[in-house]
Order: structure tokens, then sequence, then C-alpha cells
């Protein structure tokens, strides 16, 4: 469990309202509501120990919460050593929705993602054409402006992709290749995109093609599966899978959703083209736009 969702239990636990637990650390309902959700907010380590106290919290759970509190410390000391301090993503949370800073700050600590999308490319995949394409179907009337800071955005995360450390697993629908939010010049450009960097060690890019008939990614949301190194206190963050909704997201840590997100991605890579297969078939296409 990550340090949002343990404190919201702790407060439940304690028969604590939002605002009741604000009117005690004399702070707003929104600063406790953002800590819950993972999103940044300026409190310290001993507003921390404040509000715990607050909560009749037992010692054991203080110093569970104050540990996973030093998790996001040490990946905040991670983020600035690589030039992100304390996390770029932070500059643009009034651009995605509110659940969303939660799950950047977890793709930005994690050392192995893998995930699956059934319908568009994923956004740590995507060029700044098709994201565009993307947003003006989702946002028709965002600002150019803002549409410019959600490009930044997406540049930025996909910097992780150059981190020799980190390593990325995607599995993707034939109907990825094929759906054209874009210009065929866009999805050219793209798919031309995802060969190059599919070449790259620590990325892995496989389709599930039409041909295979029934498979687990037929019946499965789009899902990102996270695992963390392990922090200074030795203890990594458990995994999580975040899983994408059209009007919401869903965070998922316990041992067995996991181990079913697992199941499926095994069951899932059984069956996918292999890397080089998937460059052939995402190449072809690539030409098949660009005719």
């Amino acid at each position: 469990m990550d340090f949002g969702n343990f404190m919201r239990e702790v407060r439940e636990n304690a028969h604590q309202t939002l605002l009741a637990a604000a009117a005690g650390l004399e702070v707003s309902r929104q600063v406790i509501m953002r800590m819950e959700e993972g999103s940044p907010t300026k409190l310290t380590k001993p507003l921390i120990g404040l509000l715990l106290d607050h909560y009749g919290a037992a010692p054991e759970v203080c110093e569970e919460a104050l540990r996973l509190w030093s998790e996001i410390a040490d990946q905040d000391k991670v983020a600035k050593a690589q030039g992100n301090s304390k996390g770029f993503w932070k500059a643009y949370t009034d651009q995605v929705a509110p659940s969303f800073p939660r799950f950047l700050r977890l793709e930005g600590a994690a050392n192995r993602i893998i995930l699956h999308q059934p319908t568009i490319v994923p956004g740590l995949l995507q060029t700044p054409e098709y994201r565009r394409a993307i947003i003006r179907i989702d946002e028709p009337d965002l600002s150019a402006v803002n549409v410019e800071r959600l490009l930044e955005l997406v540049a930025r995360r996909q910097t992780r992709l150059s981190e020799k450390a980190f390593r990325l697993e995607v599995l993707v629908s034939e109907a990825v290749l094929r759906n054209r939010p874009g210009s065929p010049k866009v999805m050219a450009d793209q798919l031309r995109w995802i060969a190059e960097a599919g070449q790259r060690e620590n990325l892995s890019i496989r389709v599930l093609p039409f041909a295979i008939g029934p498979h687990r990614g037929l019946t499965i949301q789009p899902f990102t599966l996270l695992d963390f190194p392990k922090g200074s206190s030795g203890i990594s963050l458990p995994t999580v899978v975040y899983v994408e909704g059209a009007l919401g997201s869903l965070y998922h840590e316990r041992a067995e959703e996991i181990d079913q997100y697992r199941q499926a991605i095994a069951a899932m890579q059984a069956v996918a083209l292999t890397e080089t297969d998937t460059r052939d078939m995402v190449l072809a296409l690539a030409k098949e736009y660009a005719a």
C-alpha cells in the first residue's frame, strides 16, 4: 500500500472525516484530500507525525506511515539527482485528472513497467503529433497553450526510456497500429518511431495480432503494472497496478490482485508476436501509411 492510501485507511479507522482531520492539523480539507490521493502537498514529516497523533494511531502504525513517507522522500531525492527536482510532473498537475499525479509519481519511481494497451499507442511511446491528435479527440476545445503543456508532459515522461536502470515492457493489440487518430503521415511517423524505440535494450514491444483469435487481452482493460527498486531502508514499495478508465482510474495493490494481472501478462506474452516479428509488422504498416 502506498502512503496516500495508508493515511486514508488510518483516518477512516479513526472515524475521522476529511474536515475533522484538516481541523486537527489546522490545514484545509483539500490538503488532506491531496495527500491521500498521492498529489503533492507541503506537509512535512513533523506535520505527518502530528496528524498521526491526532488520529490516535498506534506506534506500529505511525512507524509504517513514516516509513512510507520516507520512501516518497527518497524518490524525490532520486528525481532531483536525475534533474527532475521534486518530480517534474508537479508543474503539470493543473493539466491532468485529479488521480493522475499519483500515477505520474509512481511511474517516475518504478524501475520496471509492464503495460497493456488495446486501442491507442501508450503515452510513453507517443510521438508529439500522435499525442496532439489524441488531445484533439479528448479535449477539442483545449487552448493551444495547454495542448503544448500536455505535449511537454509526455516528453518529460519519455526521458525515462533513456535510463539504463529502467525497463519498459509493452503489449499492444494490432488494433493500436491500425486505429487512426491522426493522418496517414502521423501514423507512419508514429509506427517508425515505435520500430526504432523497440531496438533499445531496456524496451520490449510486442503485438497481439488479430490472427491469434481469442486471447486474454480482449477482455481486460488497459493497465500498467509498476515494480519498484529498494529504497535506502532496503525495502521496496509493493507492486501497483494502475487501470485506466474513461471516468476514473483504479489502483490495485493486494497480492491476489497483482497475481491476477501477472497471470494475464503471462497469457498475453505466450501468444504475442516476438519483438522481431512485431518490428516487421510495425514497419510494414508504416510503409502502408506512407504510400
